[in-house]
């Protein structure tokens, strides 16, 4: 497993929605999602979608309790939501690929997602909490929508500025 190089913005492959992944090579498919665990955990991050390491693909990791001590990873193959709440809930979020910025955002304070896992089978489940908002998040990676994307335009200047602030 490698740590591979994590694209940032204004890299504009994260601003393009991914095709769907191809099951028919597994043993690819397996070591790519290894070296995106890898990259998350190194970040350290606790998500992690395919084009944010180059990969224009429709798939995500994410392990939202490792921080804490409790891991549990997860690899999403061409996920999709399939239920969400109609409540909003306010939350803070981060980006690998926006780093040193943080924004509020509004999403659906549950979702089941639905997904291919590395087994081959279709999986679903409810998410809630900081679960609920990391899959949102990193299924938006896929769709090529940014945290910029999820605010108002003059919040989304204003996060823009501060990012290029840090990165000059």
């Amino acid at each position: 497993m490698s740590v591979l190089p994590i694209v940032r913005w204004p890299d504009p492959r994260l601003a393009q929605p991914c095709a769907p992944v191809d099951l028919g090579d597994m043993a690819r498919l397996s070591s790519l999602v290894g070296d995106m665990f890898e990259t998350m955990y190194a970040a350290p991050g606790r998500g992690l979608a395919a084009p944010q390491v180059g990969q224009m693909l429709r798939l995500f990791v994410m392990d939202c309790g490792w921080k804490e001590g409790d891991m549990a990873p997860l690899a999403c193959i061409n996920p999709e939501i399939l239920q969400a709440a109609s409540t909003l809930v306010p939350g803070d979020e981060g980006c690998l690929s926006i780093p040193g910025v943080t924004a509020q955002v509004l999403r659906p304070e549950w979702v089941v997602l639905g997904w291919t896992g590395l087994d081959g089978a279709r999986h679903s489940r409810r998410l809630q909490g900081f679960e609920a908002r990391c899959a949102q998040h990193e299924l938006d990676h896929l769709d090529g929508v940014l945290t910029f994307h999820r605010l108002e335009a003059s919040a989304s200047a204003a996060l823009q500025a501060e990012y290029a602030g840090l990165v000059q």
